[in-house]
């Protein structure tokens, strides 16, 4: 069966081995109920208990400060809704370039008197200096402002915006999805009070995220029942997606700083292909994750290129996958000044594990071949 070169990392990464090795017994024999007192219920508790713990250890946080989620946008949504549930409406302030998870419930607030802030981003993507600054004179409840961004890979300086926001009387949350996996994380060095993660982002499942709680910042459950992690989700858990959390946390510890220089040092190389092929590259001036490329060719829309690259065996992105179904530009790119035209041939390479060198150069070789055509298809319409 074909199956093409994956260059898709930040949507979603292949499943490591070991990973599902040590979520198979809780899918078979395995079975019971983390709130059950006997046996079977004793041994699902005790496999959460140690995940949450590999979880805290790999985000620099304590296990009790980790509330498993489904995702990440149920995790963000826990964050912001249960903020606002419980004081009187006021003030949140989130980025220009939040992922929809955190932009669409913060939107949410107004129906219910709460006054929403979005802090511009400059050309680079990163948080414009003077309209933190507003923001801040606004006396926001709460700020949110992502680690990293899943487009164009630009990470903000979050200890220090972290640090001002706390000092203006406001909460501070991170959107830390992309982040985990590709930087070093430490939920205590940041200062942040709350910071968001995902387990499909660094080789674990679907469906299993956590919201790293400071215990001084109060929420309203999303979800009420019987009380599961900490009162703040309640439902049975997903022992097996839990346990897989857990796992890719503790690989994730032993081969961060070698597997971050690689990917650094394969993206380097892309781009500079890139560039003699007169692509314009997004953010390259900010810091960025090792793994992200985020480009563009005038006169090229970036779904077709994609749908042919994908079609010539190489499967990447022109944006984010959570919002693939929305054919506007990225809202990212348009918050940072780029032209409309532009946006819209965006196309986004992301590495993982497995990617190779050799597959690299064959995707600049493959891009180099269908841009040349694409242009000269345009030329002859013309």
């Amino acid at each position: 069966m074909f199956a093409p070169v994956y260059l898709d990392y930040n949507a979603t990464t292949p499943m490591d081995e070991a990973v599902r090795d040590a979520m198979l017994p809780w899918l078979g024999a395995r079975f019971g109920n983390p709130s059950s007192r006997h046996e079977y219920g004793r041994q699902a508790r005790a496999a959460i208990d140690l995940a949450r713990a590999q979880v805290a250890a790999a985000t620099g946080a304590h296990a009790t400060e980790v509330v498993f989620t489904s995702g990440g946008s149920e995790a963000n949504n826990l964050m912001i809704k249960g903020f606002a549930a419980l004081p009187r409406p006021g003030r949140v302030a989130v980025s220009a370039i939040e992922h929809p998870c955190v932009r669409e419930p913060a939107k949410q607030l107004r129906r219910q008197g709460w006054v929403m802030d979005e802090i511009a981003v400059d050309m680079a993507g990163r948080v414009d200096e003077q309209a933190w600054l507003a923001a801040l004179a606004g006396r926001p409840a709460l700020v949110s402002v992502m680690l990293a961004n899943n487009e164009t890979g630009v990470v903000q300086d979050v200890r220090r915006l972290a640090t001002e926001a706390r000092a203006a009387g406001a909460v501070f949350h991170t959107d830390a999805v992309q982040a985990l996996g590709k930087l070093p994380l430490d939920f205590r060095a940041l200062g942040v009070d709350a910071m968001t993660v995902s387990a499909h982002k660094l080789g674990g499942p679907i469906g299993v995220g956590a919201l790293l709680l400071n215990k001084r910042v109060e929420l309203a459950p999303l979800i009420a029942g019987g009380g599961q992690e900490h009162g703040l989700r309640s439902g049975t858990e997903n022992v097996a997606a839990i346990v897989g959390f857990g796992s890719a946390c503790e690989r994730l510890a032993a081969e961060h700083e070698s597997a971050a220089l690689r990917l650094q040092r394969l993206r380097d190389t892309l781009e500079v292909r890139l560039i003699e092929m007169g692509a314009t590259l997004f953010s390259a001036a900010a810091p960025r994750l090792p793994n992200t490329s985020f480009f563009a060719f005038d006169g090229i829309e970036g779904e077709t290129l994609v749908g042919k690259l994908d079609r010539a065996g190489f499967a990447c992105a022109s944006g984010s996958a959570c919002s693939s179904a929305n054919p506007e530009p990225s809202h990212t790119l348009l918050a940072m000044g780029v032209a409309p035209e532009l946006a819209r041939n965006a196309v986004r390479v992301s590495l993982g594990r497995i990617t190779t060198q050799a597959q690299l150069d064959d995707f600049a070789t493959t891009l180099r071949r269908l841009t040349t055509e694409l242009r000269n298809m345009t030329a002859i319409a013309v």
